[in-house]
């Protein structure tokens, strides 16, 4: 039973579990988004929100504390510089998860938290309509002037009917030769 089980201890010791929330935190201050499991973004955004509700005041105090949390300058100093102005007026809810699936490996549920505020660029962006080449047909005659093309000509000849009776038969399977154990 889950009882008194406030936060998900994602299965590490504090120190691990700490200093792991750190760096993504760092990670997701510097780059805006990033990709992690579903459990961990959920422990993420309770760890990073009430961070970038301390740097909407830019004081020393609250760059000592946010920085004992984060533990690299560089990310304090994006965050209070370039975060901070971004998100001033907004209440809260800095930060979106949105779910992409699951991993190859083990099936793990995948998401990417990001800024909201920082996303925008990407969510705007239209799409490029990719528009396709259309395909050039030939619209010659054969040369009998029958008014069928070459490619039906093929389709009623019988040599043709062999070479799909070819096609369908299954593809032979290499067979591979037993491994060597390293003992011999």
């Amino acid at each position: 039973m889950r009882h008194n089980r406030a936060i998900n201890h994602l299965g590490r010791q504090s120190g691990h579990r700490k200093a792991m929330l750190a760096n993504m935190a760092s990670s997701l201050i510097l780059s805006k988004q990033i990709e992690t499991t579903v459990a961990k973004a959920k422990a993420l955004r309770t760890y990073v929100e009430p961070l970038i509700t301390k740097s909407k005041e830019d004081t020393t105090h609250s760059r000592r504390i946010v920085f004992s949390y984060l533990k690299q300058k560089e990310a304090v100093s994006e965050l209070f510089r370039v975060v901070a102005p971004k998100i001033a007026d907004r209440p809260g809810g800095y930060t979106r998860i949105v779910r992409t699936g699951f991993r190859v490996g083990d099936a793990a549920d995948m998401a990417i938290i990001q800024l909201v505020d920082f996303a925008e660029g990407a969510e705007a962006a239209p799409e490029k309509e990719v528009k396709r080449a259309s395909t050039r047909r030939s619209g010659r005659k054969n040369q009998e002037g029958e008014g069928k093309t070459s490619k039906s000509r093929k389709a009623n000849s019988p040599k043709v009917a062999n070479e799909n009776v070819t096609k369908a038969a299954p593809a032979a399977r290499k067979v591979q030769a037993p491994r060597k154990s390293g003992n011999s």
